[in-house]
């Protein structure tokens, strides 16, 4: 029996293998589209949508399905990855992975973890790193303070300038972001045509006797229901 930390944290796990994490969600989408859209696939337990504060309103947003069972959750991950899936009329299929635990806001603290905080030297592979995430946090801190600052005082023509430089920056990004969506929803619907075509070229084959000549001449017996053909 492990200490409470421990146990806390199995369940913690256990929930996290449970839940499935949704991208490219449109904004108009809400917890109840969100469970009529999974319920096909077992029960939802909960639906959490985390924000993103560096985007506009109308962009894609993201949730945390949990849902009851660890293979209703792989289920879902494993169906929306082979197949479009779309929700509220988002032009572009609804993308789902599997949660990770630095996904959770509440998570709780991992037992008998450890922290070691050393200087990095030039020559360490993870330098580079590091020195990126510094110069980041000094980035965001120096916009942190721009807005603050044009809140207090708009007329600041620094301030207008740089406010000007990072929605550029933001607009960049965003254009970048919308060409490869349009990338992705053109292969979409070329493999939605293939599909289509295949399915056609199926159909054709049943209709006009091909595939019992076919099953005569290797002996296969066809089942003769109203569903999908089957060969024993």
């Amino acid at each position: 029996m492990g200490s409470a930390e421990q146990v806390e944290y199995a369940a913690f796990q256990e929930k996290v293998r449970r839940t499935v994490f949704l991208d490219n969600l449109s904004p108009l989408v809400t917890e109840s589209v969100v469970r009529t859209a999974l319920d096909q696939y077992g029960t939802v337990k909960s639906v959490e949508f985390i924000p993103n504060y560096l985007e506009p309103r109308n962009m894609p947003r993201c949730a945390l399905v949990e849902m009851e069972k660890e293979k209703q959750a792989e289920v879902v991950i494993s169906t929306l990855s082979e197949f479009p899936f779309m929700m509220s009329g988002m032009p572009r299929p609804v993308r789902a992975l599997a949660a990770v635990p630095e996904m959770f806001g509440d998570r709780p603290k991992q037992p008998d973890r450890q922290l070691k905080v050393h200087w990095l030297d030039p020559s360490d592979p993870n330098f580079e790193v590091a020195n990126k995430l510094k110069q980041l946090v000094k980035k965001h801190a120096t916009e942190n303070a721009v807005i603050l600052k044009v809140n207090s005082n708009p007329s600041d023509s620094r301030c207008v300038r740089y406010c000007y430089f990072i929605v550029n920056e933001l607009f960049v990004a965003l254009k970048h972001q919308l060409e490869k969506e349009e990338k992705l929803a053109k292969q979409q619907g070329e493999t939605l045509k293939a599909n289509y075509k295949k399915y056609e070229m199926i159909d054709s084959l049943m209709a006009d006797g091909t595939v019992r000549r076919l099953a005569r001449r290797y002996n296969l017996r066809i089942s003769d229901d109203s569903g999908p053909s089957t060969f024993h």
